[in-house]
């Protein structure tokens, strides 16, 4: 965008992730007091930081992304009378919320769609729930190119980068033998990301096939979603269950998988699947939005109903098994990836949106 004649100015919660975002744009990042919990008080102050923010420096464009940047970023630049309001949905917690929180979830999410200008749904499944759920008017709804935010940097997430002595040494490192076939999942290890039907079904088919791991990658978050404690006991005490917390870069840990699993309960579009993708990586995906788009059934992986632990180890052990679908799966997945979500693509998708929005809002002026 800069490249294109945009200024940027760039806001979000504090964060160790901050440091790395100003090193590389070469912007100051402004710290707003943005939580994930629904805290009212926090919540005004991050408005009227949010509201002075923008006053401040009197954007033509104010595009917000995660819900609670969401409704704290338009209702205040809708406050601050901002022309192009955009908002990238990219999941949607109140669809697994029950009771008054899914009443309090779906207020906020109707806010914010309100006071947005434009919303952008990161995959044509979740623009389907929004209409279905009547959040928002479909005349205000948009899919930038085939889906995600950001789209994915194929040429940094490229096997090529790891050379067999990389990975001997990492398998080593984590007590992975050989003859071990490797499970792989990236994400924060909470209820609605499926751990603990992945867990259980790993736990069974170990019985069956000892020469198995399942390599956990992400860090567990208790106060948000804890997972069950029969879950977390197993994780910590499982010989074959291997646990990295938080790390900066995942391509070591999928360079060195086989096959990766993720079967979580809702998304918006997830990067990690398409990471996954591009390393190489055959996936077995639950039949959510975002996911059912990458992945196509036994082209590129294998798509299970979410929540269900047995259709999830019935699909591992199927691709334990059968070394020739593994393959044929892995073949197709790079390439899959390459032609459909590069972010180059994205980015210039996005930035005609831009122009198209600015022109359109100009010529409504005269």
């Amino acid at each position: 965008m800069q490249q294109n004649g945009f200024k940027v100015i760039l806001a979000s919660a504090s964060g160790k992730e901050v440091a790395q975002v100003e090193k590389e744009t070469g912007l100051r990042v402004h710290i707003l007091p943005l939580t994930r919990k629904i805290s009212p008080l926090t919540d005004l102050k991050a408005l009227w930081k949010t509201y002075r923010l923008i006053k401040k420096y009197r954007p033509d464009i104010v595009h917000t992304h995660t819900p609670k940047a969401g409704i704290v970023g338009m209702l205040a630049a809708k406050l601050a009378g901002v022309p192009v309001r955009m908002h990238t949905v990219a999941g949607m917690p109140l669809l697994e919320a029950k009771g008054i929180q899914r009443s309090i979830l779906n207020l906020v999410e109707k806010l914010t769609y309100w006071s947005a200008t434009q919303v952008y749904p990161n995959s044509y499944g979740l623009q389907a729930i929004i209409i279905q759920n009547q959040l928002a008017k479909p005349d205000k709804l948009k899919v930038i190119a085939e889906g995600s935010s950001n789209g994915i940097d194929t040429a940094f997430f490229n096997p090529k980068h790891f050379s067999a002595g990389q990975k001997e040494n990492l398998k080593k490192q984590l007590g992975i033998k050989p003859e071990d076939t490797v499970f792989v999942f990236v994400g924060r290890l909470v209820g609605d990301k499926g751990i603990n039907e992945l867990v259980n079904a790993f736990e069974t088919l170990f019985k069956e096939y000892p020469n198995i791991k399942l390599l956990l990658v992400g860090n567990e978050e208790p106060a948000l979603d804890p997972l069950q404690e029969k879950t977390h006991k197993i994780i910590h005490s499982h010989p074959n269950i291997i646990t990295t917390g938080w790390v900066d870069d995942v391509r070591p840990y999928l360079a060195i998988a086989d096959i990766f699993v993720f079967p979580s309960y809702r998304e918006g579009f997830p990067n990690v699947v398409m990471q996954a993708g591009a390393m190489g990586l055959p996936a077995i995906v639950t039949d959510i939005n975002g996911c059912n788009e990458i992945i196509t059934d036994r082209l590129n992986g294998l798509i299970i109903p979410p929540k269900e632990e047995e259709a999830l180890y019935r699909a591992m052990k199927l691709l334990l098994e059968d070394k020739k679908l593994r393959m044929q799966l892995a073949q197709n997945a790079r390439p899959n990836i390459e032609a459909k979500y590069k972010q180059e693509v994205v980015w210039q998708a996005l930035l005609e949106e831009y122009k198209r929005l600015l022109l359109k809002t100009t010529k409504g002026h005269k």
